[in-house]
């Protein structure tokens, strides 16, 4: 879609990275701008936020109660992932008639190189980050971006033509997306999680099939045979569908031939077989990181790589920051980092990485999802939980209505350093102590990197005391 914003005034809603991003684009291509956030500046600045580079581009402000006087001769409203869409603002916004759009619908507008796009519950940015790596065995630009951290429309601009892009895609960023068309997609898995902003898990799987919906016979989508619900999008697409699977070995797809903890791994693709590595050469260790690893070498066959050239990055890959990331050693206990883990199924994957004796720290900003085989798993592998947050009441019930016994559950409140020495004071070997809070961070912190950071500096501290 070509854009033509010379002159033409644009409402960037929310103050967050992509609005950031959002906005200085738009006034780059000759926009009049106004970024708008519910929050005030006082608020907003608190969290790190700086305006006035955005005050020097000649972006005008708007914070504080959003009035419908905002939208007067507003052409483009942009909206950012965390804003939804349900908010009276943009409902009026479209019942003026006034183009609503996401920041990576804005990406897909001004990309030039084909976009590689993964969804899911859980995985994407593992995935993504290993797709960048492998697109890089072809292409000499790739950018990644979306979801992952980086602003997914100054990848786009900064990769231009001749490369690939990797796009980590969530639900929030498909609310008010269109015709965002991606060259291959991949959807993960689907299970219950940002049931609060969707309103329901129909609502919800619907936003993570907006990613394969403008594809065509030309497109790949890629698909985890081993989950029910991503199984059946075969059924809504016209786009070539590859399977993935750790468990069947498949007519035609991505799989695992043999057991998934050394079985070899095989792209099977009109007529021609391709073995890669066994499954215990990844550099990602974990049943779950086997399908990721999966999806990764799907997309990125599709997108052109070459499958021999794959696997020295298949083998050096060590996962990415936050999810099941080893921190050290203390005293013989190692201590690990999965604050990604914002839902329960996330954290059911962590605890299943490990043999047992687990020292958990689980809690924060709770999404309400039911917490049953959640809490079995923990009832068999877990030796003591420690709980923060404003979830900590909720899965302490939860816990102690599955079994788990109420004198190895340990509240510390809103303090991750409390919750820190609790579980260095009870950790003794053989024990792991893991943070896998199966949460969303807000209620403590601005997100969930911050929040992993947090617990590593607390560690860290630890580890110079001794």
């Amino acid at each position: 879609m070509e854009l033509d914003w010379n002159q033409k005034n644009v409402l960037v809603i929310g103050a967050g990275i992509s609005g950031f991003a959002a906005a200085k684009l738009a006034r780059r291509f000759g926009a009049s701008v106004t970024l708008s956030d519910a929050k005030t500046e006082e608020e907003l600045t608190k969290l790190g936020d700086d305006f006035a580079k955005l005050r020097g581009l000649g972006i005008a402000l708007a914070f504080g109660p959003q009035q419908e006087s905002l939208l007067e001769g507003v052409d483009t409203v942009i909206v950012s992932p965390a804003v939804p869409v349900r908010i009276p603002l943009i409902q009026a916004a479209y019942k003026k008639g006034i183009r609503v759009m996401s920041e990576v619908e804005l990406a897909y507008d001004i990309a030039e190189s084909p976009i590689c796009a993964v969804t899911g519950t859980n995985g994407k940015t593992t995935t993504t980050t290993l797709l960048g790596l492998l697109l890089e065995t072809h292409y000499d630009k790739v950018g990644v971006g979306g979801n992952i951290g980086v602003p997914l429309s100054e990848e786009a601009l900064r990769i231009g033509r001749g490369g690939c892009i990797a796009a980590e895609i969530s639900s929030y960023q498909m609310e008010a997306t269109e015709h965002f068309h991606p060259h291959v997609a991949a959807v993960l898995n689907v299970t219950p999680d940002h049931i609060v902003r969707h309103g329901s898990m129909e609502v919800y799987q619907a936003m993570k099939e907006r990613l394969f919906r403008e594809e065509t016979e030309d497109d790949y989508l890629v698909l985890n045979y081993d989950d029910e619900k991503t199984r059946g999008m075969k059924a809504r697409t016209v786009a070539q569908v590859c399977y993935f699977s750790r468990r069947e070995e498949l007519e035609e797809g991505v799989f695992v031939r043999g057991d998934v903890k050394n079985g070899l791994i095989v792209i099977r693709w009109q007529g021609q077989e391709y073995e890669l590595c066994h499954t215990d050469e990844l550099g990602i260790k974990g049943p779950h990181n086997v399908e990721n690893a999966l999806a990764a070498i799907a997309v990125a066959f599709f997108a052109g790589c070459e499958p021999t050239l794959m696997v020295p990055v298949l083998k050096s890959f060590r996962g990415v920051e936050h999810r099941i990331e080893y921190v050290t050693t203390i005293d013989g206990v190692p201590y690990y980092n999965d604050s990604k883990a914002t839902n329960t199924d996330s954290a059911i994957k962590a605890l299943e990485t490990f043999d047992g004796h687990i020292i958990l720290l689980a809690g924060g900003d709770d999404k309400m999802t039911d917490l049953t085989d959640f809490m079995k798993l923990v009832c068999e592998r877990v030796d003591a939980l420690v709980l923060i947050g404003r979830a900590a009441a909720r899965f302490y019930g939860a816990a102690v209505d599955n079994g788990f016994p109420e004198n190895q559950i340990y509240a510390a409140g809103y303090s991750m350093r409390k919750a820190v020495e609790i579980a260095h004071a009870l950790a003794k070997e053989p024990a792991v102590v893991l943070l896998s809070p199966a949460c969303a961070s807000f209620d403590m912190y601005h997100d969930m990197a911050e929040r992993g950071r947090d617990f590593k500096h607390l560690v860290h501290e630890l580890e110079q005391q001794k």
